[in-house]
């Protein structure tokens, strides 16, 4: 069966909290989770710095092998249960019912109609930033390690993008909800590309 998502209870967070009154940002900009913000960066980080200059510090592979692989799993486990609930109100997981089947909750945080404290700006920007660059620069690392043949560093990169990859489509998924609201999103937008462009032909007067 496919996976269940707990859309009732998503509701529409941007990411960089675009839509904010002016009249807030100013308080939006402050960092309200410091530590949280530091670590979201600190692992991920970290292991990309071990993998380029680890065969500079230590001629041991599976020393190197060992602290990416630990900084990545410190990554994925902070990110996916800390930093995302703190600093975006996102979370996603994964449950077994009492059938034995597995299914994906996605969450979206929904923010009191007054007094609520919502995501800062900058923490936003902060937490979606590092989200999406890391992975990019793992698949990055797979298809050098792939091209240099070295065939050694492909399990590492690949765990790398496997760990944070997971981390970035979960919330992803919880940004924009469900796979079918996804399709509906983007079929909506390519209909009104299309009457943008045919409307003016199909309007005009003809000479």
């Amino acid at each position: 069966s496919p996976p269940q998502d707990s859309s009732d209870d998503i509701e529409d967070v941007s990411l960089f909290d675009a839509d904010d009154d002016v009249s807030r940002r100013s308080k939006k900009s402050k960092i309200r989770h410091p530590v949280a913000s530091f670590f979201h960066l600190f692992f991920r980080v970290s292991a990309i710095i071990v993998y380029l200059l680890c065969e500079l510090l230590t001629s041991s592979f599976i020393a190197c092998m060992v602290t990416i692989i630990l900084l990545l799993s410190c990554d994925f486990w902070a990110v996916k249960n800390v930093t995302g609930r703190l600093m975006v109100g996102l979370r996603w997981w994964n449950q077994v019912d009492d059938d034995g089947r597995s299914h994906w909750v996605f969450e979206a945080r929904k923010v009191p109609a007054q007094g609520g404290k919502s995501s800062s700006e900058a923490e936003s920007r902060i937490f979606w930033l590092g989200l999406i660059t890391c992975p990019m620069i793992w698949v990055i690392f797979a298809f050098s390690a792939l091209f240099s043949f070295k065939v050694k560093w492909l399990a590492v990169v690949v765990m790398g993008v496997v760990l944070q990859g997971a981390n970035l489509y979960g919330y992803i998924r919880c940004k924009v909800g469900s796979r079918k609201n996804l399709t509906s999103m983007a079929t909506s937008y390519l209909g009104k590309q299309f009457l943008r462009q045919v409307r003016p032909q199909g309007f005009g007067i003809p000479g």
